[in-house]
């Protein structure tokens, strides 16, 4: 096991790693919607990307997912076969989010050996999930629309 300092320090070189491997300005929290980010994950047992819709107000947070979730079968098909949704994702602090991701298991941000496999994933998720966001960014975004 690591140490607190040893863990930070791997944090660090890993990110810094990826920046270096795919050297790209990512959307994450630019979305021009208030709490709807894409977002990196990685701890010692997976690895995901994910969009969160993080509003405290719960009724523009079931807009935001059921808008894509409307547009689910193509997420599924075109971008992403693998996504994950869940209108009620709740985090260990009690609050809820709605979430849809991808995961990888079997990697570790502590296994070197594994950063290359999780860099190609991220880079490859980020970016699909990236397409269907600007793709259909106005439609998501316009809560005037009703799903």
């Amino acid at each position: 096991m690591f140490s607190k300092e040893e863990a930070q320090r791997m944090k660090k070189e890993f990110w810094t790693a990826f920046a270096e491997a795919y050297p790209r300005k990512w959307l994450l929290y630019d979305t021009k919607i208030k709490d709807f980010s894409f977002k990196f994950y990685i701890d010692n047992k997976k690895a995901q990307v994910l969009i969160d819709i993080e509003c405290r107000d719960d009724e523009k947070r079931k807009i935001y997912f059921e808008k894509i979730e409307s547009l689910k079968t193509i997420l599924l098909d075109e971008f992403i076969p693998e996504a994950i949704f869940e209108r009620n994702f709740y985090l260990e602090t009690g609050h809820c989010n709605s979430r849809i991701w991808v995961e990888k298991t079997g990697i570790s941000l502590y296994n070197r050996a594994t950063w290359d496999e999780i860099f190609d994933f991220f880079n490859e998720n980020m970016d699909a999930f990236e397409r269907f966001f600007y793709e259909y960014q106005d439609y998501i975004s316009d809560l005037e629309i009703n799903t």
